[in-house]
Formats: C-alpha cells, sequence, structure tokens
C-alpha cells in the first residue's frame, strides 16, 4: 500500500468516527431543541434581537443539548442493541468505545453548561442543566419502571423553549414562556404515545415500559393521545390572547391543531399500528408548523 493510499484510508477512517460522534449527538433531537429555544428567544425580544446574545444561546444550547443525547446513548447503549432501530447506533455496533462516548458527553455537557452561565446568563445556565438532569436521571431510568415516564419526558422535551426566553429575559416569572412550554408539552405526549405504538414489538423486547404496556385495549393510549391534543386548543389560543403573535398564527395554528386532532382521534377509534403511524407522521409536522406560524407573524408585524 504506497503513501497516498494510506492517506486516504487514514482520512476516510477519521471522516467516518467524525460521523460516529457526530450520530451519537443525536442531531435530529438536537437541532429541534434549538428551534424551540430560538422561538422562546424570539417571543422574548420584544424590543429587538440581540443577534450576539443569540448566537451565544445557540452554542451554549448545542453544546449542553448534544452532550445530553449522547449520553442517553451511553446509558442506554445495552438497550439499544436490542432494538431493530436502534442496533446500528455508533455504540451498540461497535463504533465507538463506551469509554470515549462517556468523555465525549461529559465534556459537551459541561462546556455547554458553563457556556450558558458564563456568555448568557445563570438562569439559562439552570434552566438547561435541569433539562439535562430530568432527561438522564429521571425519564431515561423510568422508561424501564413505568409508562409514566411519558409524562415525565415531556418536561424536559419542553424545557428548551423556556431556556430560550430567560436568555433574553433572565428570569422565570413570565406568562408567555409557560404557555410556550405547555404547547410542548401538550404535543410531546401523543407524540410519543404514536411512537411507543409503532415500536411496540422493539420497546417490549428492550424492556421499556411504555404506555401501550399493560394497556392491551388502548383506552389509556387514546385518553392521553385525545385530552393532551383537546388542551392544546385553548393553549395555541392564549399567545394570540396575550398578543405575542397575529392572526396568521392564530388561523394556522389552529388549522393544523385541528387536523393534529383528527388523526388523534382515528387512532383513539381503532387504536391498531397504522393509525398510529399517521398520529407519528402528523406530530413530526405539527411543532415545526406552529413554530413557522409563530416566525411568519413575527416577521411580518
Amino acid at each position: 500500500m504506497n503513501k497516498a493510499t494510506t492517506s486516504n484510508v487514514t482520512i476516510k477512517d477519521l471522516v467516518g468516527t467524525m460521523g460516529s460522534y457526530y450520530e451519537l449527538t443525536k442531531p435530529g433531537i438536537t437541532f429541534s431543541v434549538l428551534a424551540s429555544m430560538l422561538i422562546g428567544f424570539l417571543l422574548a425580544s420584544t424590543g429587538g434581537i440581540d443577534f450576539v446574545l443569540m448566537m451565544h444561546a445557540v452554542l451554549g444550547t448545542y453544546l449542553i443539548a448534544a452532550g445530553t443525547a449522547a449520553h442517553n446513548m451511553f446509558i442506554e447503549r445495552d438497550l439499544d442493541s436490542l432494538m431493530k432501530r436502534t442496533s446500528r447506533r455508533p455504540l451498540p455496533a461497535y463504533r465507538i468505545e463506551p469509554r470515549q462516548s462517556f468523555i465525549f458527553s461529559i465534556t459537551l455537557i459541561f462546556a455547554g453548561l458553563g457556556y450558558l452561565i458564563i456568555m448568557v446568563n445563570v438562569v439559562a445556565g439552570i434552566v438547561s442543566l435541569a433539562t439535562t438532569v430530568i432527561y438522564l436521571f429521571a425519564y431515561t431510568p423510568l422508561k424501564r419502571i413505568s409508562a409514566l415516564n411519558v409524562f415525565v419526558g415531556a418536561i424536559p422535551g419542553a424545557l428548551p423553549v423556556v431556556g430560550g426566553w430567560v436568555a433574553v429575559s433572565g428570569t422565570l416569572f413570565e406568562h408567555g414562556m409557560w404557555i410556550l412550554f405547555g404547547i410542548i408539552y401538550c404535543w410531546q405526549i401523543p407524540h410519543v404515545v404514536s411512537i411507543a405504538w409503532v415500536c411496540k414489538n422493539d420497546y417490549d423486547h428492550a424492556g421499556f415500559k411504555m404506555l401501550p404496556k399493560n394497556d392491551p385495549n388502548g383506552y389509556k393510549a387514546a385518553l392521553w393521545t385525545l385530552l393532551p391534543i383537546m388542551i392544546l386548543f385553548p393553549t395555541v389560543y392564549k399567545l394570540f390572547v396575550m398578543d405575542l403573535v397575529g392572526w396568521i398564527y392564530l388561523t394556522g395554528s389552529m388549522i393544523t391543531t385541528a387536523g393534529f386532532f383528527y388523526y388523534g382521534l382515528k387512532f383513539s377509534y381503532f387504536r391498531d399500528v397504522d393509525n398510529a403511524r399517521s398520529l407519528m407522521f402528523s406530530s413530526f409536522i405539527y411543532l415545526p408548523l406552529i413554530w413557522l406560524f409563530i416566525f411568519i407573524d413575527w416577521s411580518i408585524f
């Protein structure tokens, strides 16, 4: 093997390793965290956007969110190897050693926390730390203990929008941020229930006690699908009442929530995998559409 070939192999290996570490951060989830954080930052910026502060908030949030996702993979590496949909992740596929993933994830978490505290404010750091702690040390172990994990897991899922708001305001005592929190919290419950139904066999094999567990008729799943979506209607409306958004948001969000409710109703009536899959896909587009309507409204008015 000549030097050029050796160099190519080395570069290829390096790119592959970097890709594995990037995969460890669960990019899809991490960027959804950033999107939520930015919406909170946007609506809190009533006096105009501080773009320097926003970039600091983005970087700090990205680091701690990526580290949290990577550490979750470290904790659940053995369970991931038991599920078809996660068995090819970097740790169960032996592309990264557990010790390396541990160091990588902890470094990102503390780097992000420190950066937020120093460059943004202490409250933003505390919110991000609470998100990490609840996700890793409450939600993650609870997945193997009780289906209540869906309600606990929705808390760290909804906190990033609060983190974005407090990055601007520096306080946790403003009504608007908690309305945004409520939107994500209520959305996340049917979102997780639908995924759990679609991936039921995988979750059962790994010993996860998601909501389909001990719910053979699906009545609990139906209840916890419809109730949060119904609560979404007054919650998304509340943002309009508070004059944080305008008619474009209100019209778009109400139509989108009605569509989400339609798929939730179908799933609750039939309680089968096909309708769970339809609900899952509708949940994938629901929150991005709500954020889009907020952004359009904010941009125009």
